[in-house]
């Protein structure tokens, strides 16, 4: 196994990780610190190290790849996967937190709408990926997809520090939104470079 595969399984791993300290209650419901707006749990502490360091990989995976031109089938597949995994479930920890509102638009708050969008369009970009696996095609990632993918993980680690200060909330929730708007336009050129698979799927 090459080490941007090994690096990519260790993202996949770190999701898990996450999961399990979140729903630590000692984890998190103390504060590890805190201001005259809110805390940060000792679980956000060690979830933002988890989710920096995942972050991180994806950044060295795909370099040494294309360095030492370790490029793999299985790499295009998970790497990708990997992220959305890592997104997914960030979000909703930030939802079990409280981040996002249910209804309408509060500048404060991460939209669900929005949550919805995100995860219905991952959805139909893993169904197409797996369309194109069966016909023999890998679809790696474009440019706007890595840049989505750049703003909406700065976005989540601003949101998890978002307890401390009123304006981190509200910068984090900005990012959202422009992490929603990339992932609208990110999907909608993955779709049509792949309409191809969508007309012969019919």
């Amino acid at each position: 196994m090459t080490l941007p595969n090994k690096l990519t399984i260790g993202r996949i791993a770190a999701v898990p990780a996450m999961i399990v300290v979140e729903c630590i209650p000692y984890l998190r419901d103390t504060a590890m610190f805190a201001t005259g707006y809110g805390f940060m749990s000792i679980a956000n502490f060690i979830n933002i190290i988890i989710f920096v360091l995942a972050a991180f990989t994806d950044f060295l995976d795909g370099k040494i790849a294309r360095k030492r031109n370790l490029v793999t089938t299985f790499g295009k597949f998970a790497d990708p996967l990997a992220d959305k995994m890592l997104v997914l479930i960030s979000l909703m920890i930030l939802m079990n937190q409280g981040k996002i509102v249910t209804v309408g638009i509060d500048f404060r708050l991460v939209p669900m709408w929005g949550l919805a969008i995100i995860l219905i369009r991952e959805l139909t970009i893993s169904g197409i990926r797996l369309v194109a696996a069966q016909r023999g095609e890998v679809i790696a990632a474009g440019w706007a997809g890595k840049v989505k993918t750049f703003v909406t993980m700065i976005a989540i680690f601003v949101l998890f520090f978002g307890g401390l200060w009123k304006i981190v909330d509200f910068i984090g929730v900005i990012l959202m939104y422009v992490s929603i708007f990339l992932t609208v336009y990110s999907g909608a050129i993955y779709m049509y470079n792949s309409r191809h698979l969508l007309f012969e799927s019919m």
